[in-house]
């Protein structure tokens, strides 16, 4: 009697494009998109978006104008549309119009929250009007209306905010006194700073300020215009757009040239090579287009999004965008990071903190809207929502010896569904030949008994309240070949499906 052998394969080390299948672990991905690495272990099927409010941010003068800034702030969002920044709290009610006359908006507006007296401030630079500072009862104050150029970035560092990116200053660092809002003046602590590469952002990280060049980057300690020395990090790396800076698990994330970087990797390096945390989708980073970067962290999942719609006019449906997760490898103990692809959200500013206490990410729209994301099970866009299509595709598997012809039996998935599951699943055999048969898609479904408070699908009477149904789905499956590989298809609106592994069951056949 033939015996039919199994092969377990655990899900981890995120979306893999650049290895040979040989060299590939069965657990990566080929495939992963709107899957997020699970920092509890496999992949995950990410949340989608809902308005934030349900009101359209005001325009000033087209309906076309992006959301060119949002902002958490005070328990509220700001939302910056045509020059003009409104605030809106959750829900239905009205935006109120917050700041007006600031020009039309070039690029995104950037912000950093502060509390030098007691009171948070926020300050805003737009690069078309001179920075501004809101309080928490939101009465504005202009930074040195006189005449102080229309800077493009900011940051606070040792009490002190430091401004950058006017547009006949691109090199210098300006800077206020201690504590101060509104003094540049040398007697009272405020200076200047100049590098020799234009400057594109500026992150406080611990004890240094990081000055991130075109194609340098420079940190600059000390607490005072007495003691500030500033020294370059590196000569030979720089940041592609400031607005992909984040602070992430305890380090720096940046897009440089030629991927993502950390500081701490920079730092401690002279090769450019080595420095780098994204080799493994290298071929996704030299797709990425420069007309509008943003990012943002999701710090209760270690994660960081890079967004990089091609233009204004572009689909919502085909603009892209990254996620990264940091982990721990399961056999080392070191973290590293694990990627997926994002598609369907178009996003055009970015934000993230804590709106009563509860972790809250926020982003703009180019339709005028701004919208909460990791908020409900679909992407929603103006006027409707779109199922979120998720994909996830393994590495074609050669069960140890491509040599040899295996005819497969079943495959057992270990999912956890935090929902009604209905996802389409699929076997490719060698590499999706045409000339080899390829067996029709399988639905991998469960239904009816799984218990959660607020889930459709769960009925009184029916239910068990805290189940979730079985974790291991055995799935008879046909065909043949000397590789294979697992594709998940899901795109309906059911609550997200984690993928933790599967085992095929296959019996060898003769070798070729």
């Amino acid at each position: 009697m033939v015996a039919t052998q199994p092969s377990v394969v655990s899900l981890g080390g995120g979306l893999i494009l650049n290895k040979d299948v040989f060299s590939m672990s069965p657990g990566e991905a080929l495939q992963l998109q709107n899957f997020e690495p699970d920092i509890e272990g496999g992949y995950k099927k990410i949340l989608g978006t809902t308005k934030f409010n349900s009101n359209i941010c005001p325009q000033v003068s087209a309906s076309t104008e992006r959301v060119v800034f949002t902002a958490i702030f005070n328990n509220v969002v700001l939302a910056g549309r045509g020059g003009s920044i409104h605030r809106a709290s959750a829900g239905s009610g009205s935006w109120t119009s917050t700041i007006t006359s600031l020009g039309t908006p070039t690029q995104n507006y950037e912000h950093r929250l502060f509390n030098f007296d007691g009171t948070d401030k926020i300050v805003i630079t737009t690069a078309t009007s001179n920075p501004q500072i809101l309080n928490s009862s939101f009465s504005t104050s202009v930074v040195n209306a006189t005449g102080t150029a229309n800077f493009k970035f900011v940051e606070v560092f040792k009490n002190h905010i430091f401004f950058s990116g006017d547009a006949n200053n691109k090199q210098q660092i300006s800077f206020m006194g201690p504590n101060l809002t509104n003094d540049f003046t040398t007697n009272n602590g405020g200076g200047t700073i100049k590098v020799d590469t234009e400057i594109v952002g500026l992150k406080a990280f611990r004890d240094t300020l990081f000055i991130f060049g075109q194609d340098k980057i420079f940190k600059l300690t000390g607490s005072s215009s007495s003691d500030f020395a500033i020294q370059p990090v590196t000569r030979n790396i720089g940041c592609v757009d400031g607005r992909s800076i984040q602070e992430l698990a305890g380090d720096v994330v940046f897009l440089a040239p030629d991927g993502l970087r950390t500081i701490a990797g920079t730092d401690r390096i002279d090769d450019i090579e080595l420095g780098t945390v994204s080799k493994q989708i290298q071929k996704r980073i030299n797709e990425i287009t420069t007309h509008n970067i943003n990012s943002v962290v999701i710090r209760n999942k270690s994660q960081y999004r890079l967004f990089f719609p091609t233009s204004d006019t572009q689909a919502e449906d085909s603009s892209r965008g990254l996620l990264s997760v940091i982990k721990a490898n399961p056999n080392t103990g070191q973290l590293g990071f694990e990627y997926g692809d994002v598609k369907g959200l178009k996003v055009s500013s970015t934000d993230s903190a804590f709106i009563s206490g509860t972790e809250t990410i926020i982003s703009g729209g180019y339709d005028g809207y701004v919208y909460k994301q990791e908020s409900g099970n679909v992407f929603t866009q103006a006027a409707t929502t779109v199922n979120i299509s998720g994909i996830y595709r393994s590495p074609d598997m050669t069960m140890g010896d491509p040599g040899i012809r295996k005819s497969f039996q079943k495959v057992i998935w270990n999912i956890d569904p935090t929902g009604a599951l209905s996802s389409s699943f699929l076997l490719e055999y060698d590499f999706s030949d045409d000339e080899v048969p390829q067996p029709e898609p399988y639905t991998l479904s469960q239904t009816g008994n799984i218990a959660q408070y607020g889930l459709a699908e769960s009925v009184f009477g029916t239910a068990v309240y805290g189940s979730t149904g079985s974790n291991l789905i055995r799935q008879p499956v046909e065909g043949s070949g000397f590789t294979v590989a697992a594709k998940i298809l899901d795109a309906t609106s059911n609550s997200p499906v984690a993928l933790k592994g599967f085992e095929m069951e296959f019996i060898a056949g003769g070798r070729r």
